[in-house]
């Protein structure tokens, strides 16, 4: 808006206004020229709504508290009072309304709250009140509010007025509610300048790092200066920095000679993140505990992934500024590390308090470093075209994938390689251990322990390893320490025919001095799920030009986990499987069994469950072909709305909530919901549900944690766990807490509101996990901001598989594909809202008739 001469000068921003009904001021205190808040009028409103006026008091509060679901199937009662605070008035109630029935963002919900004049006489008097009854009834988990407006008319001027009252029920165990309420409040954390580290003083370091004898010492490349000063001054993904960082250090094309430096620098501009996002987890008075030996301190560990670092410095809090001793990570446990500091490390007691600051572990940035260094001139495997197929389709197999999937085609395909070409070696890794460690169970019973290996990297513990894998590792003694993993004499690896490992740790093969060409085919398993740099390290190090590479993933399901945002949007984020199926030498229709290969059964879930994404991500390819035993074996059970349809979507307005510095948000009335549903299935006498059958699935780590704890001594084998934990995983029953829920509809947007609920990877693994049975929780005003989930929803209520609150839209309404609806809801709060405001400003002016400007130009009379 262009400035206006007009615009007049407030102390506060709010007192005055522009004559030229400019909805601006300027703020003598600080210059700037302040937009009004249209909320600002609303609140002034409700404030003044909710005050006793001419002559009117209102006894009573409407309270109702928790209330547990036996005691909100019948009706619960609170009464106000309304009396006249003086014998003269003359006041007359008019109506006493609930203000949702006027709502435009809640126009389909029933009410929650019922009114009733319970007084034969409206007449406001000093000596008989005047009874409302506010009755609640829902039964339903959640939380439930609602505005009881008392509309007046003063029977001497004929002017009317509101009087308002919030009416508030929570439905759920007021015991869980008490014990995971937050115990202070959320306040963000800013990340400021931190105090430099002028003087560390290393710890020891645990043996484990000298487990290997590499060939090539491992480069440690720093970030370089000029981008390190762009990052440091504003980390933000804005479009302008973006630009910058394109246009200064990234090749103006992307092909096989620049692709190392294209991704060194994106590797750089994340590993700045990264420290970043470490630096939030700084603490103060904190303590460390002995351990035995005396030599090594516990410390309790607050991150998740714990091995994102791989030492923690600490300084007493009394102790000089910029002096750090540098503790090296000895173990990890659930709760706690080991950490061993140089012998010079003293003053410790048990009272004594620490600073203590985290550093970034980097070794597996070196190692892509590493490997993007490595000449790499094979534009067969960075950016195949036509040419590089195969004139016709390789001759079929005898492949016969027993179970479910990629896996288990990828180590079928292992097999018959080795049965059917003796010369064959072969490297198979993947980005998680978890996905390795299956790939390795699964191909045990074709190989000895002689043809197969599961390559560990040293840092892994013992207890990490599955015990029927650790007769195919080479665990062995080092000096003056614990065993540890390791690798045989080259010798020795070159016979196996199988290698397994995860993406980083197979560059271990190469350290040693494993030649290039020496594996015939590399398998990469869950490859959508490794950054380009990531899974190509082992590809730039090993392969040769008669190398078979063999990328097995799902570019609609989960990506990698990319921390930076400016990293994320020049393509770190996009996956080498990704990158490679956008090119015309991938498209399904014209290279389909030449270099790409689509599986389209299904063995894992129900017709329903299975419906909804496969229409909405695969273009209706996949073919239901799940055994009907387990899939079926919830129908007609007590949690269906529709028997044969087995996906619940259970309505639950609640709240989300932050505790202290942590931002993972929970919610309380979601995890009650979840306890109950476990507990019924595992009493169910008729559908028998084991801890192993069951899984829950939540985007939040805080979440995981509030529903352990409920579930403890219920179902402590349930696996709770967020959606990247559960890829590749299924199970016959699948809970999904989606946990987002405001009702702050004014602000409304979808990347505040739902977060990253809203990623279309992460719906499609959540959803697509269950075998036979499907419960989603969550808050349908909430998640139908996305298109996504409100097309699954309406897919959901159609097929009359809804439990709670009534949808808040109309189901049959086609979705819009492009979204908007965050606009629609703000804008009918603003409506509702602006309703309110003009009701109460119309009763302010009504049995005036005076013309309220008519004095303007009046003089004024002297009045000494």
């Amino acid at each position: 808006m262009p400035d206006c001469p007009n615009v007049l000068t407030s102390g506060n921003c709010t007192d005055q206004q522009c004559p030229n009904n400019h909805n601006v001021l300027r703020c003598s205190s600080c210059g700037e020229r302040h937009k009004r808040s249209g909320g600002d009028a609303y609140k002034v409103a409700l404030n003044d709504a909710e005050k006793d006026k001419n002559g009117v008091k209102v006894e009573g509060d409407l309270e109702f508290g928790i209330v547990n679901q036996q005691a909100a199937s019948r009706p619960l009662e609170k009464r106000l009072r309304i009396w006249a605070t003086s014998a003269t008035s003359k006041v007359k109630l008019v109506s006493a309304l609930l203000g949702q029935a006027k709502s435009h963002a809640w126009r389909r919900r029933l009410p929650s709250f019922s009114v009733t004049i319970e007084s034969e006489s409206k007449n406001i008097s000093t000596v008989d009140a005047t009874i409302i009854l506010v009755n609640f009834g829902h039964k339903h988990i959640g939380r439930y509010e609602d505005r009881v407006e008392l509309e007046f008319e003063d029977q001497q001027t004929k002017k009317r007025f509101i009087i308002s009252r919030l009416a508030r029920a929570i439905v759920g165990e007021s015991g869980l509610h008490s014990q995971f309420k937050p115990r202070e409040p959320y306040v963000p954390r800013r990340i400021t300048g931190r105090e430099p580290e002028t003087n560390v003083v290393e710890g020891v370091k645990p043996p484990a790092l000298k487990a290997i004898s590499y060939v090539n010492a491992m480069p440690r490349p720093d970030v370089p200066p000029p981008l390190l000063s762009i990052l440091t001054q504003s980390s933000a993904a804005s479009a302008r920095n973006i630009d910058t960082i394109r246009n200064r250090f990234l090749p103006k094309q992307l092909d096989v000679q620049s692709h190392g430096n294209h991704f060194k620098s994106l590797l750089w501009v994340e590993e700045h993140r990264m420290e970043h996002d470490l630096a939030g987890y700084d603490m103060t008075k904190s303590t460390l505990a002995r351990h035995i030996p005396t030599t090594t301190w516990r410390f309790l560990a607050l991150l998740k992934n714990a091995r994102a670092w791989d030492r923690i410095l600490v300084r007493r809090n009394e102790g000089p500024p910029g002096h750090w001793y540098a503790g090296h990570v000895h173990f990890v446990r659930q709760c706690e590390v080991g950490l061993r500091f140089h012998q010079s490390f003293e003053g410790w007691s048990q009272e004594q308090k620490y600073h203590i600051r985290f550093k970034l572990n980097k070794i597996p940035l070196w190692r892509q470093h590493q490997a993007l260094d490595t000449h790499f001139d094979q534009p067969r495997i960075l950016f195949p075209i036509s040419s590089h197929l195969p004139k016709a389709p390789p001759p079929q197999q005898d492949i016969k994938p027993p179970g479910t999937g990629k896996t288990m085609t990828i180590v079928e395909a292992i097999k018959q390689l080795v049965k059917n070409k003796p010369n064959a070696r072969i490297l198979a890794y993947a980005p998680s251990n978890a996905a390795a460690d299956l790939i390795a169970s699964r191909l045990r019973d074709a190989f000895n322990i002689d043809e197969l290996f599961r390559l560990y990297a040293p840092s892994r513990h013992k207890d990490q390893v599955p015990d029927e894998l650790m007769p195919y590792t080479y665990y062995h003694e080092l000096p003056n320490s614990r065993p540890c993993f390791g690798a045989p004499t080259m010798g020795r690896m070159k016979r196996f025919k199988v290698i397994v490992a995860t993406c980083i740790s197979a560059s271990i093969i190469s350290g040693i001095g494993m030649p290039r060409g020496h594996f015939t085919h590399i398998f990469v398993d869950e490859a959508g799920q490794a950054t380009e740099p990531e899974a190509l390290v082992p590809i730039r190090m090993m392969v040769d030009k008669a190398t078979n590479v063999v990328l097995s993933g799902d570019p609609k399901q989960l990506g990698p986990i990319v921390r930076s945002g400016i990293a994320s949007k020049l393509g770190l984020e996009l996956s080498y499987l990704e990158r490679l199926m956008e090119l015309p030498s991938y498209d399904l229709k014209t290279c389909s069994g030449k270099s790409i290969v689509k599986l389209v059964k299904n063995y894992r879930s129900h017709n329903a469950i299975l419906k909804y994404p496969n229409e909405s991500f695969y273009e209706g390819d996949l073919q239901p072909c799940a055994n009907t035993a387990i899939t079926d074996s919830y129908l007609d059970s007590p949690w269906l709305p529709k028997g044969d349809f087995p996906i619940v979507f259970h309505s639950v307005s609640g709240k989300d909530d932050r505790e202290a510095s942590s931002p993972s948000f929970f919610n309380i009335d979601e995890v009650i919901a979840v306890k109950q549903y476990v507990q019924q299935l595992k009493a169910n006498r008729e559908f028998r549900t084991s801890d192993q059958d069951i899984g829950v699935i939540t985007p939040y780590h805080a979440q995981c944690q509030k529903i352990r704890s409920a579930l403890r001594s219920v179902a402590d084998e349930v696996k709770v766990a967020s959606v990247e934990d559960f890829q590749g995983q299924e199970r016959r029953v699948i809970i999904i807490s989606t946990v987002r829920s405001s009702k702050e509809f004014i602000s409304y947007d979808i990347r505040h509101t739902l977060g990253f609920v809203a990623s279309p990877r992460r719906f499609n693994v959540s959803v697509t996990r269950a075998k036979a049975l499907l419960i989603v929780i969550g808050d349908p005003e909430v998640l139908g901001l996305d298109p996504l989930w409100r097309s699954f929803l309406n897919y959901v209520y159609l097929n009359k598989g809804w439990k709670g609150p009534e949808i808040p839209w109309d189901s049959t309404e086609p979705v819009n594909g492009d979204g908007g609806y965050d606009a629609d809801i703000r804008d009918a709060a603003r409506a509702d809202m602006n309703d309110f405001t003009r009701r109460l400003e119309a009763f302010a002016l009504e049995g005036t008739e005076e013309d309220m400007d008519a004095g303007i130009d009046r003089p004024w009379r002297e009045l000494d």
